[in-house]
């Protein structure tokens, strides 16, 4: 990881804050070192998996779906630091959820600003989640984001 790439993380975010959705996406596939970036930003990083896991252990499966987006906004309310810094997202793509992982991103940063991973890729102007054939497969068009992109191999 370099400074360059550092300083973009934090411009990104001093930037969100004027925005409508004041949302930044580290995009990259696993091993690209999206975890590393966020932690340079110095701010608690929240696990987005095992904070909504915990939170749903003793939910019926059938409650969840319910209870999923309530639950994913008191995580970020339960976070007192700026930016709210949010790592390992693939809960939030489960099916059984049926919860759109964007759509939830962009209603918690109308508020705070949210620096976040998105495990997949950035490429013709969309986030791509999964491979086409994948149940979990999600492709996102990404005009009004704030991307930083750790895909090398993606076209912007």
């Amino acid at each position: 990881m370099t400074s360059i790439q550092e300083s973009e993380l934090s411009q990104a975010a001093e930037i969100a804050e004027g925005l409508y959705h004041r949302l930044v996406l580290v995009v990259g596939v696993a091993g690209s070192g999206k975890t590393d970036h966020l932690k340079a930003l110095k701010q608690p990083v929240q696990n987005v998996n095992l904070a909504l896991s915990a939170a749903m252990l003793d939910l019926p499966l059938r409650r969840r779906p319910l209870e999923a987006p309530r639950m994913f906004s008191d995580l970020i309310a339960s976070v007192s630091t700026s930016p709210v810094v949010l790592d390992n997202l693939e809960l939030l793509f489960d099916t059984s959820l049926m919860l759109d992982p964007l759509a939830c991103l962009k209603q918690a940063s109308r508020n705070r600003t949210i620096v976040a991973s998105f495990p997949g890729v950035f490429e013709d102007g969309h986030l791509i989640y999964a491979e086409n054939q994948h149940p979990e497969y999600r492709r996102f068009p990404a005009d009004d984001l704030l991307i930083v992109n750790l895909s090398p191999s993606a076209t912007v």
